[in-house]
């Protein structure tokens, strides 16, 4: 019998939740066929199967909270099969094996020298469609066959398959990142009879007309654990403000045509970032946190910005690491890189932790502004509205003028009000004349 135990996917993980499982006792698998999810703090990672052989017990339920070593699933495989009924039972992986699950979990793209770059996600789309990845033209410029490359082969094979296949126009849910439309549809395929059967943590519904009852699973739980962390051990306050937008949609429209040219798709929210950047500079408490052990406050010289991004399961933060030393351009690029990376779930754990400071664009999906809960163990977090046109009182005259709503949220054992509307006085002087990023732009 062959046993998997939870293995150590880095990042300092000791537990991760079960999140769902593709494949079920009695089934016949092989070596790297898509076999888990978990988990972790906020990423979800993919455990492909570490052998070929047949499923004999699954021991970790959707839901459960499993450590780092716990059993997991085992396998009848051929070497156990055949092996005399004196021997001994195999509790551990050899040491290969164990090294190369530990190499697919971790960067979801492990193995070999010619093993196909595609993350997790891909590997799992293109054994539903029944795909060759090794056949698939990878689009991306690193090699990297990207899921739009897996359902366009599907459909363009010589030998159409016995089921129909239909594309539907549903698309992906759009993140924070302005400008990013996220429009790719998903294809659905009929069951393919040699795919594995995906197993659904099942939902316990009442008589019609009463209730409903889903277990808190997946990120959703762990953005609950999350939230009730920031509310129950940070005291918050808010303020709010408005900048004049008008600068920011000229210097934009000036910039993204020559940014097109290079290849980066320009948003608002690199110009938006570099803001706060300088303003965090010139007050320092609000890239700090609060050490809860010694009571002391954590000034932090690097600037790592979270940029809140919607998924379908929830909430993600990437981060956009040293946003101060990243030009326009450059932090564009990133920023255009972690949205889609969250959208998808296909980011690393390292680039969904250690932000300083947070900014959720709650205008990308049409909100006006609102107060946001601080991403702990940060001082704050920035809120922007939609950035449009709105009736303003200028000079007397009533005039239409691009307008920022802005809302912050800060920890108010370490910055007072008064701090705070200073903040943000700074922050929208530097939106309303962007002009001068430009003075300290790196």
């Amino acid at each position: 019998m062959f046993e998997f135990k939870l293995p150590d996917v880095g990042e300092g993980m000791h537990e991760a939740e079960i999140l769902r499982w593709h494949v079920k006792p009695g089934d016949t698998v092989k070596v790297d066929q898509p076999m888990l999810e978990i988990q972790t703090d906020k990423a979800v990672v993919e455990i492909p199967a570490p052998v070929s052989g047949q499923v004999s017990e699954i021991l970790a339920a959707p839901g459960k909270i499993s450590q780092v070593g716990d059993i997991l699933i085992s396998f009848q495989t051929a070497a156990t099969s055949n092996a005399a009924p004196s021997a001994p039972e195999v509790k551990t992986a050899p040491a290969q094996a164990e090294a190369e699950s530990k190499t697919l979990v971790g960067a979801g793209v492990g193995g070999g020298p010619n093993r196909v770059k595609a993350a997790p996600a891909v590997r799992r789309r293109a054994v539903e469609l029944d795909v060759d990845l090794a056949k698939v033209p990878p689009s991306s410029p690193d090699g990297r066959v990207l899921l739009k490359d897996v359902e366009a082969f599907a459909l363009n094979q010589a030998n159409a398959p016995a089921a129909p296949v239909v594309v539907s126009g549903n698309g992906h849910a759009a993140g924070f990142a302005p400008s990013v439309p996220a429009t790719n549809g998903h294809i659905q395929a009929a069951p393919i009879t040699s795919a594995p059967t995906f197993a659904t943590t099942p939902a316990h519904t009442a008589p019609a007309g009463g209730e409903e009852r889903k277990p808190l699973v997946g990120l959703r739980r762990r953005i609950a654990e999350r939230m009730e962390l920031s509310w129950k051990t940070i005291p918050h306050a808010s303020c709010f403000d408005e900048a004049d937008g008008s600068g920011l949609v000229a210097l934009r429209a000036q910039l993204k045509p020559a940014a097109e040219k290079q290849g980066v798709n320009l948003t608002y929210m690199p110009l938006i970032v570099k803001a706060v950047v300088q303003t965090l500079k010139r007050f320092p408490v609000f890239n700090a946190s609060l050490d809860e052990q010694t009571r002391e406050i954590i000034f932090k010289n690097y600037y790592h910005i979270g940029i809140a991004t919607a998924t379908p399961d929830g909430l993600l933060v990437p981060v956009a690491r040293d946003a101060d030393h990243l030009t326009f351009l450059e932090l564009s690029a990133e920023i255009n890189r972690l949205s889609e990376g969250g959208r998808n779930r296909t980011l690393k754990a390292n680039e969904l932790s250690g932000s300083t400071f947070t900014i959720s664009n709650v205008g990308s999906f049409g909100g006006s502004t609102g107060t946001a809960i601080i991403n702990p163990p940060e001082a704050a977090i920035l809120v922007t509205g939609s950035l449009k046109e709105r009736p303003a009182v200028v000079g007397g005259e009533l005039v239409k003028r691009y307008s920022l709503p802005l809302s912050m949220s800060f920890d108010h054992r370490l910055i007072d009000g008064a701090e705070a509307g200073m903040f943000l006085a700074a922050l929208k002087e530097l939106l309303e004349t962007p002009g001068l990023l430009l003075l300290n732009a790196v």
